[in-house]
């Protein structure tokens, strides 16, 4: 009876003492500021920090894929009879290595500068077709380059240019394979001009030297004074803003380079992610909840207002230089950091961008889940675990004064290419987020465990208790039966009355007449 007492008593108070505890902890939030903080303080860019040997050299392989358009109708089109008919070829697959250089710590540690370095491998086995082999035929960029920088020289250089064009053969349109088109062909035009301005590249290709080169240094903060900073860009080629745009709003370096955020992302954030390639800075904003290899994250994803126009979006307003030729939404004019080459850049198919873009050209039709740019981030981390940055490069076709090539032309944007940028999180780095994941997560949660456990222990004390008070009650009914239950009868004797005689002495007067009760053997 003592042990059970003890038992009730100890399961008792030291079920209390653990619901109090779970719910005081729980309520000022100890356990989850002690985690936050450690996790703050590892997620920088500080020598010996969890992510600082992968943001140096990325674990996960990235790949990007070449999808060309083809024009099939290049005739009907340029005399204007018929829209450009295209057809799309690809993928053409590489897989891109892309580790930080010369990383150095500025400022006391609080900054950190870099250079990321690309090389592209192609992936046969990966991609649709031979790059040596596989014609394309599409705008010829570097005639339309030279046109386009003889706008406002006057009819009669242009008709002098025009004219010496054609005398070498210059169209158009061009025909190359897909490795010419990506890593560089020798031009025509540009050999000529070559002999004007010795400092022309004769070559062109649209990703001609970009092979082991890299965007120019950036200078990142570290995050270890605020977590909020952590990859945040600080400069970019020694400058903290640009100077192409025309509003200091446009010019702004935002955001991180992409390949990490912040940990303890909320749904209502506004990433910024500037962008060498756009040479300008986006933003991104919470779109769904996913999962990729076990991990949760959030899906983050440019909005339709991003390449919205000056009209439509008035942070945009500077990214338009000239005022009366302003484009419509969904496409960026981007010739301003392109040397002066008509560059449009869009979504792939227009996606997200005003309808006419898409209706003007046959064999473009946007589809949101092929065409979308996103990013899967872990909120808890702020770590990517998968991303798809997808880009459409287009030329912008119009007319040009003095030129006869030119005609027919209605300012049509034309699609060459549009790639996908794709990364997913390795399995050994999913399996570290995992298991670094759980043990936030018990952390956090030790609070919630300890009142459990106060609970169930409150649920024993309890049940004891009831069954003791049952086990005393039937004990005293046990007793109560006891004292007052009689003997079976005998099976061979019974009990029978007779009368006994009086004595002789005086005992009848004293006593009288009594009766004796004596067994009677009934054999």
């Amino acid at each position: 009876m003592r042990k059970g007492s003890c038992c009730m008593f100890m399961s008792g108070v030291v079920g209390a003492v653990l619901l109090i505890m779970g719910i005081g902890l729980f309520v000022s939030g100890l356990f989850q500021t002690l985690i936050h903080n450690k996790l703050k303080g590892e997620i920088t860019l500080t020598e010996g920090s969890k992510i600082f040997a992968s943001w140096k050299n990325p674990p996960p392989p990235v790949y990007i894929q070449f999808f060309f358009f083809n024009l099939t109708n290049p005739e009907e089109f340029l005399k204007g009879e018929a829209k450009p008919r295209l057809t799309e070829m690809g993928p053409y697959t590489f897989r891109q290595y892309r580790p930080k250089r010369n990383v150095t710590f500025v400022d006391n540690g609080k900054k950190v500068s870099a250079y990321t370095v690309k090389s592209f491998v192609f992936l046969p086995e990966k991609s649709v077709g031979d790059l040596k082999v596989d014609m394309v035929t599409t705008v010829n960029i570097p005639a339309v380059a030279v046109m386009n920088r003889l706008k406002g020289m006057g009819f009669w250089v242009s008709s002098g240019v025009s004219m010496y064009m054609g005398s070498i053969g210059t169209t158009l349109f061009m025909t190359h394979t897909v490795e010419e088109m990506l890593w560089g062909f020798k031009d025509p035009l540009l050999t000529r001009l070559k002999t004007i301005k010795p400092d022309t590249d004769e070559y062109f290709g649209i990703m001609r030297n970009k092979n082991g080169s890299d965007d120019g240094e950036f200078v990142y903060h570290t995050g270890k004074q605020n977590y909020l900073d952590f990859g945040r860009i600080y400069t970019w080629k020694g400058e903290k803003m640009l100077s192409i745009w025309k509003t200091n709003q446009s010019n702004m370096i935002n955001g991180s380079d992409g390949s990490g955020f912040h940990p303890f992302l909320s749904k209502e954030e506004r990433l910024n992610v500037f962008t060498p390639d756009l040479c300008r800075s986006i933003h991104m904003r919470f779109e769904k909840e996913v999962e990729v290899k076990g991990i949760p994250a959030y899906r983050f994803t440019p909005p339709r207002a991003v390449l919205a126009s000056g009209k439509n979006n008035p942070e945009n307003e500077g990214f338009c230089l000239t005022p009366k030729n302003c484009l419509d939404d969904g496409v960026l004019d981007v010739s301003v950091c392109r040397n002066g080459a008509p560059v449009v850049v869009s979504f792939p198919h227009f996606h997200l961008g005003a309808e006419k873009y898409a209706k003007a050209i046959d064999g473009i039709s946007p589809v949101h889940k092929l065409h979308q740019t996103f990013l899967d981030l872990n909120p808890t981390l702020g770590v990517p675990v998968r991303a798809m940055k997808r880009a459409q490069i287009n030329i912008h076709l119009e007319r040009v004064t003095g030129f006869l090539l030119t005609r027919n032309l209605n300012g049509t944007i034309f699609p060459i290419l549009f790639l996908n940028e794709s990364v997913v999180i390795d399995d050994a780095s999913a399996a570290r987020i995992q298991k670094l994941l759980l043990i936030v997560t018990l952390v956090s949660h030790f609070p919630l465990v300890l009142g459990a456990l106060g609970i169930i222990l409150l649920l024993v004390c309890i049940i004891l208790v009831i069954r003791f008070y049952q086990n005393k009650t039937e004990v005293k009914r046990f007793d109560f039966a006891e004292a007052f239950r009689c003997s079976p009868p005998s099976a061979k004797k019974d009990t029978s009355y007779a009368p006994v005689s009086a004595k002789a002495d005086d005992q009848d007067e004293k006593n009288g007449t009594y009766i004796g009760m004596t067994p009677v053997d009934k054999s």
